[in-house]
């Protein structure tokens, strides 16, 4: 551990220069400034796509945000996170939690474990039958959701909320989309998924299933009968791999190959498996490979590509005489590259799948019947500033599957004029879709990323579609987009909301009723750096980590049991204790203990709430800046004076 991250020095060896004059504005050891409290949002939350407010949901776990008597912490909890992300329990188990690679912990020790915690409230809310905020009252509008993924829910979700009727139209026979069809279920567990899909539609979503529009139903004719529509379309189709030979039926793309696996159809292979590719989808392709393992013979019509294309399903009985994959990934990079998530990888390899790098793949080497017999690569030199593919040294690798995972694309079976010509939809700043009034688009067919991405782009979408159908123009958002903690909605929670103001000119407002003295919410426009922290606050404390199976090659097979073990409610709360809360007041009293003029005080009890526990007695306050240099949270700016 490096013991230096946990000092805090206003200066460094070297320092020389004077500091600014705006700085230099000391007396001995007063200046003209006074502390104000300043919100910024954590830099957790500026990287969650969906925008969730982690540290509002990190301060009720750990206490210091209280629920009003009576309710369970959990219970206020559950609500602070589903007012961005209505699917706790899912994304806390799948999420690559891009959130704790920008935590600032990181420059303590390491990230706060945000998905274990978001897990524990999920998991918890499913068990209590926790329900979803009731909907809004109804505007009369209606909207048409085409597609019941991930996308397409949460924007139902955010729809009721505001009052509008909607109605998700869905092709296949169940919702879901990719945590159905597209994530392996020993990652989703489906009760879990089916419970948080079901709080949705409890909310008063119709759905109609096995229709596609476009084909079942035409679009000129939601046109006509919806206010709107929202298109959710995902990308579920996989790209062909753009080399000669790809044609081959034994050669097929990984979202077909995930869908085969959980619709139950395909239950083994039959020989060695090629994974071209190296992200998320490529790393289930691989994992469910290893788990269905392979038998030595088989009949025509259990070929796995004749099940994966959907002409035959296999006999269960049959994957009782199945034994260990082989199964390869080859990917064009060094490994240390590839964009799946590090865990992912990493279980990847402990359970058997070798990993082939620097490999580009040439051509698929056909047999007389135009089946793949193997795959001509070629090593990749990435010494130089471009890659040098060094095709006279090109091999083959035989193989009986090959599974391309190198793009997903989405099906425009009769809308093709959505079609960017990209296999995906365009769409603006703030989800309309170009030149198609009242037609609106979110998650995976603008680009595949991740579940919480399609979540936030929903949640934007549905603030667009909410204007568009009042007749206003969707306006600009924001620099820092997400779901901000307010402070006056907190008062508000607490019954504490200021008085209303009677526009009577005043002299000051620092005891006035109608206003929440030197206070400032930038948190639309900046998001806190750990410079701004005194880290020297903190110390060191490992993560409360969830229990991980370690599965290896020898185990792999036939094991489709959950990787992860929640929390306990204790390291719930625990591992919430470790957040910094970054731009907000956690109530340490380092301001109140360390003023030298005992000019900060707490607040009474009674008018006490999250981001109000503190005030400044100006006329004590002489300006020495002590108070900002130790709030670990970088709350507090002298700026006031200025």
């Amino acid at each position: 551990m490096d013991n230096t991250k946990l000092n805090f020095r206003r200066y460094k060896d070297g320092d020389t220069e004077p500091l600014p004059l705006q700085k230099e504005i000391f007396l001995a050891d007063a200046s003209h400034k006074c502390p104000t409290y300043v919100h910024r949002t954590p830099p957790c939350q500026g990287s969650c796509p969906s925008g969730h407010d982690v540290r509002g949901w990190l301060s009720i776990t750990r206490g210091i945000d209280k629920p009003a008597e009576g309710k369970d912490w959990q219970q206020y909890a559950f609500e602070r996170m589903v007012a961005s992300n209505p699917f706790p329990s899912i994304m806390g188990r799948v999420c690559p939690a891009p959130c704790q690679d920008g935590c600032n912990r990181n420059e303590v020790e390491e990230f706060v474990g945000i998905n274990a915690v978001e897990q524990f409230v999920g998991d918890w809310a499913l068990e209590n039958k926790a329900e979803l905020p009731k909907p809004g009252k109804s505007t009369g509008k209606k909207v048409a959701i085409i597609g019941g993924g991930c996308a397409g829910l949460a924007a139902a979700y955010f729809l009721r909320l505001k009052g509008h009727d909607c109605t998700i139209f869905e092709e296949y026979k169940s919702l879901g989309g990719m945590m159905v069809f597209g994530i392996p279920g020993y990652r989703t567990p489906r009760d879990i998924m089916d419970g948080e899909i079901q709080r949705i539609l409890d909310m008063g979503v119709e759905v109609k299933l096995n229709t596609r529009v476009g084909t079942d139903v035409m679009v000129e004719d939601l046109e006509k009968d919806f206010d709107a529509i929202f298109w959710a379309i995902g990308a579920q189709t996989g790209k062909p791999l753009p080399i000669p030979g790809a044609e081959a039926t034994n050669c097929v793309d990984g979202m077909s190959f995930l869908r085969a696996f959980n619709e139950g159809r395909l239950q083994h292979l039959d020989g060695r498996v090629l994974v071209v590719g190296a992200g998320d989808t490529a790393m289930d392709v691989a994992a469910v490979a290893r788990r269905i393992g392979h038998i030595e013979a088989v009949h025509e019509k259990d070929r796995p590509d004749n099940v994966i294309l959907g002409h035959t399903i296999h006999d269960v009985a049959e994957a009782a005489r199945r034994q260990g994959a082989d199964v390869w990934v080859v990917y064009r990079r060094p490994i240390d590259k590839a964009p799946a998530t590090e865990h992912e990888l990493k279980a990847c390899i402990a359970e058997g799948v070798e990993i082939h790098e620097s490999l580009a793949p040439l051509e698929v080497i056909l047999d007389d019947n135009g089946r793949a017999t193997a795959l001509r690569v070629a090593p990749v030199d990435w010494s130089g500033p471009e890659m040098k593919v060094l095709e006279d040294e090109a091999f083959n690798i035989d193989c009986a599957l090959i599974v391309g995972a190198t793009g997903q694309a989405g099906d425009f079976t009769g809308i093709e004029e959505f079609d960017n010509g990209w296999g995906l939809m365009d769409a603006d700043g703030v989800y309309q879709v170009p030149e198609k009034k009242g037609h609106f688009v979110g998650g995976d067919v603008i680009k595949p990323h991740l579940l919480t991405t399609a979540i936030g782009q929903a949640s934007i979408a549905v603030e667009s579609i909410e204007r568009y159908l009042v007749g206003e123009n969707p306006k600009n958002r924001p620099k820092v987009d997400v779901h901000h903690f307010s402070l006056l909605n907190e008062l508000r929670v607490h019954e504490l909301e200021p008085a209303k103001y009677d526009h009577v000119p005043t002299d000051g407002t620092d005891s006035a009723k109608f206003a929440i003295h030197n206070y400032e919410d930038r948190s639309a426009v900046e998001i806190i750096p750990h410079e701004k922290l005194f880290l020297g606050h903190f110390p060191y404390s490992p993560m409360h980590r969830r229990s991980e199976v370690k599965i290896d090659a020898n185990a792999v097979l036939g094991n489709f049991d959950e990787r992860f073990t929640g929390l306990e409610e204790q390291d719930a709360i625990d591992e919430a204790e470790r957040c910094m809360s970054c731009g907000m007041c956690f109530e340490c009293d380092n301001c109140v203990i360390y003023c030298p003029q005992v000019a900060i005080f707490r607040v009474k009890k009674d008018v006490h709430a999250m981001g109000r526990y503190v005030v400044t007695d100006y006329n004590k306050c002489i300006g020495c800046h002590i108070c900002e240099d130790v709030c670990p949270a970088g709350y507090i700016d002298m700026g006031l004076g200025e």
